[in-house]
């Protein structure tokens, strides 16, 4: 590679368990989406597949309530427990439907009801309500989240709760409304999101810690985040948190360690934190983790586990990128090349984006490195790098003096009979020949889609 370092840009019982399932299969296609672009995405808990609003696993979308049915609903709202509890199962099954999520927040006093009944001390009836105000939040009219801002305070003051499936509704409720308004964003910051999640994080359940990677990546992804958010993040204990909870992912799961690790990489994308990362450990953990994710695909299966590698790459690759003093002496590890390319060569016809992704980040360790340089050469790393080269337009290739001077030059020379190699050792030994500088690449850190 040895050429400048390239920044990548930014680019959620038998039948719960079930649908969480289900539910992690749909993230996942989510999360393979923050490859190539930024995502913002809306997440969705219902907890009674096999009832109403499915048939034969197809989801039924309600049709649109009229102003005197959802008046009706309200009044039986109003009335004793069983009427209440009744309507509002009747309302949150007709909140699937857009219009009908419309129809109720123009009603005077609808929201309002709905979050009385949400702040009840009636455990069921507190997590209806909770379900109807979460149909609510996946709404994708922003006049439909704005009517939800009176309920946002009680929704952190909740996260504190017992209840780990109302904690859990609480924060992608949160998350989802986070995406559509920034008004609510400008809402929840004073009234202390920030140190809320910082509470919440020290939860020993893998559903909440995944629900709060959620709400959190949503918060860095605004606009606003790198002067409003970012900084209110780095004067919390969230980012120690978040650095162990990826780290461990491997042992205690990786789907809150998933979400974490675009959290990083936001707050990396930022260019305002790498200082505060670096001196709290990230660069040698990140490494280390990588080290371990290689040891895992070589041994087992390796099924959804590109979904943490391929955060984890972009933050090593970006926080190589900034020019931070001592930044690679922290992980002067020849073991980093050969846990690259076991995940190279395990991902390179099924998840072919991370080879790229893998190239990205030996590029940002090669360039003006002796050492990474070297090793290249000396773990004859050479031919299975040819080979890979054509997989990725955007790394460059070679920065001539150095590849020479680490006795490059030499190496290729040894490539040059073996036929499936001829073609590709000869451009790059031409590249190689070229004055110094003559195919320097840009060293702009080009503002690459955003990759959530």
């Amino acid at each position: 590679m040895w050429g400048w370092r390239r920044c990548r840009a930014r680019a959620s019982g038998r039948g719960l368990e079930e649908l969480r399932a289900r539910r992690r299969e749909r993230e996942a296609v989510l999360r393979k989406a923050r490859r190539q672009e930024q995502l913002v995405s809306k997440r969705l808990l219902r907890e009674d597949p096999a009832a109403e609003g499915r048939q034969d696993g197809v989801e039924i979308v309600p049709d649109p309530l009229t102003e005197e049915e959802v008046l009706e609903l309200l009044r039986g709202m109003q009335r004793g427990s069983e009427d209440r509890k009744r309507s509002l199962s009747r309302l949150r099954w007709a909140l699937q439907n857009k219009e009908t999520q419309q129809q109720f927040v123009r009603l005077d006093g609808s929201v309002r009801m709905l979050i009385g009944l949400f702040t009840s001390s009636l455990a069921d009836m507190q997590m209806e309500a909770a379900r109807c105000l979460h149909e609510l939040s996946h709404s994708s009219d922003p006049a439909v989240a704005e009517a939800c801002l009176p309920v946002t305070s009680y929704l952190l003051t909740y996260l504190s709760g017992h209840s780990v499936e109302f904690t859990e509704l609480c924060l992608y409720t949160l998350g989802n409304l986070v995406v559509e308004s920034e008004a609510v964003r400008k809402q929840l910051l004073p009234q202390g999101i920030i140190p809320a999640l910082a509470s919440c994080i020290q939860s020993p359940h893998e559903a909440v810690l995944e629900g709060l990677g959620y709400v959190l990546s949503q918060l860095l992804q605004a606009k606003e985040a790198p002067t409003e958010i970012v900084p209110l993040v780095l004067d919390s204990s969230l980012p120690q948190h978040m650095l162990r909870l990826v780290c461990s992912g491997l042992k205690s799961g990786t789907g809150a360690a998933v979400e974490f690790a675009w959290c990083l990489h936001y707050i990396i994308c930022s260019h305002t934190a790498n200082a505060i990362l670096l001196s709290l450990g990230a660069m040698p953990a990140l490494a280390s983790l990588l080290l371990d994710l290689a040891s895992e695909i070589s041994q087992s299966t390796s099924e959804g586990l590109e979904l943490l590698v391929c955060p984890v790459l972009r933050c090593l690759s970006n926080l190589l990128a900034e020019e931070t003093v001592g930044c690679e002496v922290q992980i002067q590890d020849e073991r980093l090349l050969v846990a690259l390319f076991i995940i190279l060569q395990c991902f390179f016809q099924e998840h072919p984006f991370i080879v790229q992704e893998c190239l990205w980040l030996l590029n940002n360790l090669t360039a003006d490195e002796p050492f990474f340089c070297s090793a290249v050469l000396t773990l004859d790393l050479l031919p299975a790098l040819l080979q890979l080269l054509p997989c990725s337009q955007t790394v460059s290739v070679l920065a001539a003096v150095d590849f020479v001077s680490q006795g490059g030059q030499r190496a290729l020379e040894q490539h040059r009979s073996t036929p499936e190699l001829q073609e590709r050792v000869r451009a790059l030994l031409d590249m190689a020949s070229q004055p110094a500088g003559a195919s320097a690449v840009s060293t702009t850190h080009a503002a690459l889609p955003a990759l959530s």
